[in-house]
Formats: C-alpha cells, structure tokens, sequence
C-alpha cells in the first residue's frame, strides 16, 4: 500500500477570531495528486501557507499536519523551514518573490542542485543546463529576475524549487500568465511527479490544468469545502452548483464583447522595433488608439509584449520608431497594470494607505475608490492588510482600482486577470470593459489566453501577426 505522505486534519485558519478557512481534511499518498479549485480569495493559498508554516503576520492556523510520516504543525516556522526543498517543494504563486532579485538566474537553480539537493559543483552545473533546456529558457541563464518575463519568471522558480526531488510538491497557481504550450510543458512536468513516486498540490483556478492533472479534486468558497471526488466525478458531474459556475466561466463559453464606436486618437505608434540582449522582440509594429478602444495583444511568454507596454507608456523607449501621445491624455493619463502586482506596491505600507495616497493625489474622493473595490469584490477590511497578506488575485484587483483612481485616458494592462478565477476573470474584464465604454477609456490588454483575446476586444495583435 502506498505511504501517506500528507494528511490534514481538522484545519482551520483565523485572523483574530474571525475564521477564514476550515476544517480542512485530507491525506494524500505518494502516486498521487490533488487538485485544489475555487475563486480568487477562497483560501487556497492560505492553505498552502498553512501546511508550509508561511502565513502572514496576524493570521493564525490550528490542526493537525503529518508530512511523510512526521508531525509537524507544532513546530516552529524556523523548525518547519528545514523540511522545505527536502521533504516539500513549494513551487510559489509569486515567482518574484521566490527568486533573488540580485542573483542570476542559472546561479539560483545550481545553487539548489548543490545545496538543497546535495550534488557537487560540477553535476549541479549540469543539472541546471539541462533544466533550463528542458524548460526552453535558453538565452536566460545570466539575466536577473527582473529581466525576466512573467513566464520566464515562473519556469526558473520551477526549476529551483524541484531540483532535489522532494517527495511533497505544492505547485500554486504553476500555469499563470503562460502561453499555451509553456502552460502544456509545466503541466506534462507537474504530472511526472506523482508518476516518478511523488505526491502533488496543485492549486489552480484553471479547470484545464486540472482535467490535465487528473487525481483528486477539492474545490473551496469563502474558505469552505463545497465538493470532493476524482477529477472525473467533479469536473464531469459536478454536484455543486458553484463548481458548475467555475466551469461555465471559462473563457472559451464567452460571449463575444459588442464592439464600441471609437472616440478620439490618443496614442499612436509607428514602426516601433524592441530589442533586449541583442535580440528584436518587435519589428516594424505601428498602432492607432482611440478613445473607449479595446485592443488585446499576444503572443509566447518572453516574445516581448510587456516590452511593447512599457514602450507605450514610455517607460522605456523604442529602439527605432516613435509614440506620440495626445496633449488631451495628459501627465498621468496613461497607468499601467503591472503583471506582478506585487512588485508595484510597496510592501511595509498598508493597501489602504496606498490607496489613499493616489486618491489624494488625483482629487478623488475615498467613496470613489471605494465604489471600484466594491465592484472588484474586494472586502473593506483588506484595506488594512500589507500586500502579502492578501493573495495575488486580490492584489490585482486592487491595483485595477488604484490604477481607476488616477483617472486615466489609456489603461495598459499586462495579464490582469491571470491570477483569478473564471468567475472573477469574466467580471473584471467586463467591469474594465464598462468603464471603457463609459468613460472613453481606452484599454491595451496583454493576455496569453486566445478565447479571452478575440472575445473581449475590438481587435486582437500578435506579435507576428495582427488580427482584427
């Protein structure tokens, strides 16, 4: 009989006295994998924080946790520590914060071949090149993680948190902001695991990867078990009418967005070439953009549409071509938002505080704000939290708010919603859609998935190729 080597019982987390997930049970045995589903903010990865001993400062978990045999929900979070990389991998929702912003990417992932691991310099070197051929990072291995793209970004992560084999994998959200077929190589990866011996945690919101994992599923609302059972029952025969909803939310169920009449020229751009080690990313690309215009942009992970945004919002400029912006956009008429959002707030500081800053700063009213993150579905009392208190969902749409705050002309969004849930996902881009509509917004969206691209805007680019 296979070896247990997770089990969960009666788990449970709180913020004071206020309960946020729970009870949790579960055992998981070698060979096998579990799927955990549900919206943005159901407590999924506060699930994983829970087990790993990383959660926030003013939360608190109670339970009991066995992890290959070992109980360890009694042991301090310095003593649960030594089990990471050994005994449990945790492949992170943020990749950016699991990566040293100081510290070549190669260098991150030999040094957990040699250290975590235990192999000599000389196969940890190995070892790494072959991950980061396996993982199609050729050309990455010297470049900091903030060179890196969103998906790029998530491979090397992969890479390192793997590398000494542990027995437990916790993969969170392992697919976000990747193309189709880097998003098709991690599940093929995800799914050895349990094939070589292992155990895998798989938290997604994407049904997909989840009929790609197969194994058992677990699907949580509000931080409540709603339904259990194989990948085939649940995702087949669904009993709950949430998980229903969840499935019926994909993007390839959409409704084509009605096309809005275009308003005035805000931005052009004109024979823009991008290029970044010696590399063109871009070539040749021009592009009008008018008032209350949707435009969606892809392409594969690092081919450089987060470049093209930074280009537009002149954060860095082309290497050939121009971008002219209309007086009528102004100073601050062009935000941006930022595929980790994370790294675009500032982590001591309270979101509410941040929040409060920009609306002082741009004449709003508190009770504005406070509309957006209503629509956003975002609770008043996350508003006192610090940015890794939240998840990443959340996070993002927050800094959808922040960024509705400044009043913007020209919206460039990078990925907004690949940290949320179908449900969550359909919302907010038709929330953004409306504001566009209504307030002459016009919208660059970056986004990895076709269905949501041809859908939600008026006209869809790739970066070889443009459609309309």
């Amino acid at each position: 009989m296979s070896q247990t080597t997770i089990s969960v019982e009666a788990l449970f987390v709180y913020a004071g006295t206020k309960q946020l997930l729970g009870p949790i049970n579960f055992r998981l045995m070698a060979g096998r994998t579990l799927v955990i589903m549900g919206e943005t903010g159901a407590g999924k990865s506060l699930l994983a924080q829970a087990i790993l001993g990383t959660l926030p400062d003013g939360l608190r978990s109670s339970g009991v946790i066995h992890l290959n045999g070992q109980r360890i929900d009694q042991l301090s979070p310095q003593e649960r520590s030594r089990f990471w990389g050994r005994e449990v991998a945790i492949l992170p929702q943020e990749p950016w914060r699991a990566l040293d912003p100081l510290m070549q990417a190669c260098a991150q992932v030999q040094e957990s071949h040699r250290f975590v691991a235990g192999l000599d310099k000389q196969t940890a070197s190995t070892a790494t090149a072959n991950d980061f051929s396996t993982l199609d990072l050729n050309g990455a291995e010297r470049r900091l993680p903030g060179a890196l793209s969103g998906g790029m970004a998530q491979r090397v992560a992969f890479a390192a948190a793997t590398a000494a084999s542990a027995p437990v994998l916790i993969a969170d959200e392992p697919t976000k902001g990747l193309d189709a077929e880097r998003r098709d190589k991690i599940i093929s990866l995800l799914a050895q695991w349990p094939n070589q011996g292992g155990a895998l945690v798989a938290i997604t919101h994407e049904a997909f990867v989840a009929r790609q994992l197969g194994g058992d599923i677990m699907v949580l609302k509000s931080g409540t078990l709603v339904e259990n059972g194989t990948s085939e029952e649940v995702l087949t025969n669904p009993r709950a009418s949430y998980t229903q909803q969840l499935l019926d939310a994909e993007p390839h169920s959409w409704s084509k967005q009605p096309a809005v009449k275009s308003g005035e020229l805000l931005l052009c751009a004109k024979n823009l070439c991008i290029w970044r080690n010696n590399t063109c990313l871009l070539k040749h690309f021009t592009l009008k953009l008018h008032a209350n215009e949707r435009i969606a942009i892809s392409g594969p992970s690092g081919v450089g549409k987060t470049s093209l945004l930074d280009v537009l919002a002149g954060i860095r400029s082309p290497d050939e071509g121009h971008v002219t912006r209309m007086r009528s956009v102004g100073h601050t008429g062009i935000q941006k938002l930022y595929q980790d959002p994370p790294a675009a707030f500032p982590d001591k500081v309270p979101l509410g505080k941040s929040l409060r800053d920009v609306a002082q700063l741009h004449g709003v009213e508190w009770s504005v704000v406070s509309g957006y993150l209503s629509e956003l579905g975002i609770h008043p009392s996350l508003m006192e939290r610090r940015p890794d208190a939240v998840s990443g969902g959340e996070l993002q749409r927050i800094s959808i708010a922040r960024a509705l705050t400044a009043k913007p002309a020209v919206l460039l969004a990078d990925e907004p919603t690949s940290r949320l849930d179908p449900i969550t996902q359909r919302e907010t881009l038709a929330m953004i859609a409306g504001i566009a509509k209504e307030r002459g917004v016009a919208v660059v969206l970056v986004t990895h998935d076709l269905d949501i691209a041809t859908k939600w805007a008026d006209h869809h680019y790739r970066l070889d190729s443009v459609l309309s």
